[in-house]
């Protein structure tokens, strides 16, 4: 066993071990499917902490020739395809992690060279005449080695945008070094299979596409790969069960990114520590302080503020993500950091919509310790009056409503130009922050009459009525308040029993003040 070539299978029995291991082997049938064809070249772009090295790791295992791995694939997804037999332990792997050459290297600018010294070290042991025909170079030897054995070779290359992420502003180092894996992968017949994983897509040079070989799956086109970026929801719901977890309040923490192909996908690392230690909190976020993301809201982009609060809202936002250039310093826009942040897990991406949006609480929470600054301060007042607010939606006190509501208008004005509801719904949920802790909040909520534009239900467990949200540009709250009944929008409420506060909400663009109305029910 080597160190990188042919590692075995060590590191994938690990994953097996540990308490929670969900199976992950259908990756394996769509690598065997691309395997010595023209597709054989993968990039896998995903947040930090969503078991990519896992992923890695058990490639490596499966792959490897050197190890007897059927006992850990036989009863998992994958024992079942048709393609097991065929490619399991049939291929020489080398696996690369390129964090760890970068950390080693004397310089960036010389790891390409440390890279191909410590792996022809490794092949000599196993190929010395090839290494020795090889003139130092990596490519060579491996030439030489498929020469000499007609067994071809699977490429493993975890975290292989490190470079892009630590070194930003060293260009000529990242144009070496993606100039060396050209030479290492591109075109050449040794290669079976080449899989590289990293948090950002394949870094663009204007002409020089170093890497245009690859297909590329990101957390904005996950394609074939979607049910591979995280947890799907029927495997948290059986975790949940196992674990004895409320999975609504998993949900909620947990839940936001999607795609069409598979649904709902779950934070990978942050459902594992939740349930191994029975509670919910802020798991994936504690892996990198919260000035990271503040480095990226904070950026003086014309209307990225303004995009910023109305996320928090719970607003999507419309974006262009071809404009990226995939790296962590060239932004010409803020859908560039919009796009950046959807890499890097802050966002997710609506493919349908080609919008973005704050995922789940655990993320929300994080966008606001990020903005507990003076640059933010507006938002956070509104943040820290939300509630009060709700106190006093729960006592009726309509006046000391609308005069809130004006409040986080007054604040935050530059977004809240109103011309539609959609503007005002907006206000209303960032002005009704905190009330997120004991409801659900549902925008357009359907009930066979309309949509009702806003409704918090409360959580289980939370002894708070139910609430109906009406809002109205430039008509009365009365009208609001009117509309509910007149469209029954409390039968929506199905699954509820309770009191239900019904409030009604308008702007007048003429006084530019909003006034409200607040009614009680019981369901």
């Amino acid at each position: 066993m080597g160190i990188y070539l042919n590692p075995g299978n060590e590191l994938f029995s690990e994953a097996l071990r540990s308490k929670i291991y969900i199976d992950m082997t259908g990756l394996i049938a769509f690598t065997n499917e691309v395997l010595a064809t023209e597709q054989k070249n993968i990039c896998v772009s995903r947040p930090r902490r969503f078991g990519k090295s896992m992923a890695a790791n058990m490639l490596c295992a499966y792959y490897c020739h050197t190890c007897d791995s059927r006992s850990m694939f036989e009863e998992l997804e994958i024992g079942q395809s048709d393609s097991f037999e065929e490619h399991l332990n049939q291929y020489n792997v080398l696996f690369f992690n390129t964090q760890r050459f970068l950390t080693r290297s004397p310089s960036v600018s010389q790891l390409p060279e440390y890279w191909q010294e410590k792996v022809l070290q490794d092949i000599r042991r196993t190929f010395p005449e090839a290494v020795d025909l090889s003139g130092g170079s990596l490519s060579a030897a491996l030439e030489e080695c498929y020469a000499q054995t007609g067994r071809g070779f699977v490429v493993i290359i975890d975290e292989w945008d490190c470079i892009f992420r630590e070194k930003s502003a060293d260009l000529e180092a990242q144009r070496h070094y993606l100039d060396f894996l050209r030479d290492l992968l591109k075109n050449q017949p040794y290669v079976k299979l080449a899989y590289m994983t990293g948090i950002l897509p394949i870094k663009k040079y204007g002409t020089h596409s170093a890497l245009n070989m690859f297909d590329e799956y990101s957390m904005t086109e996950p394609d074939e790969l979607a049910s591979f970026v995280g947890f799907t929801e029927e495997q948290v719901s059986v975790l949940c069960q196992r674990f004895h977890m409320d999975f609504d309040e998993t949900r909620r923490w947990y839940d936001g990114y999607y795609f069409e192909r598979i649904g709902h996908i779950y934070s990978p690392k942050s459902v594992v520590d939740a349930m191994r230690k029975r509670r919910f909190g802020s798991y994936w976020t504690s892996t990198e302080t919260y000035e990271a993301l503040k480095v990226y809201i904070d950026m003086n982009y014309d209307g990225l503020r303004d995009a910023v609060i109305s996320l928090l809202g719970g607003n999507y936002h419309r974006i262009d993500p071809t404009t990226f250039q995939n790296d962590m310093t060239t932004f010409h826009s803020k859908d560039d950091v919009l796009t950046l942040l959807t890499h890097l897990g802050y966002l997710a991406y609506d493919a349908a919509r080609r919008s973005v949006f704050i995922p789940n609480e655990e993320v929300r929470a994080e966008f606001i310790r990020a903005m507990n600054t003076p640059k933010w301060s507006e938002v956070m007042k509104a943040v820290r009056a939300s509630e009060s607010l709700l106190e006093a939606t729960m006592n009726g006190d309509a006046d000391t409503v609308a005069h809130a509501v004006d409040e986080v208008h007054m604040q935050n004005v530059s977004i809240l130009e109103y011309n539609n509801e959609n503007a005002l719904s907006c206000v209303i949920s960032l002005a009704y922050y905190t009330a997120r802790e004991q409801y659900l909040l549902i925008r357009e909520l359907p009930t066979g009459k309309g949509f009702a534009d806003m409704v918090f239900l409360p959580r289980r467990g939370c002894e708070v009525p139910a609430i109906v949200v009406e809002l109205k540009w430039d008509h009365s709250a009365h009208t609001a308040i009117s509309q509910i009944k007149e469209k029954q929008y409390v039968k929506a409420l199905e699954s509820y029993s309770g009191e239900i506060v019904l409030v009604g909400i308008s702007y007048d663009k003429d006084t530019k003040l909003h006034s409200c109305v607040i009614e009680r029910t019981m369901q």
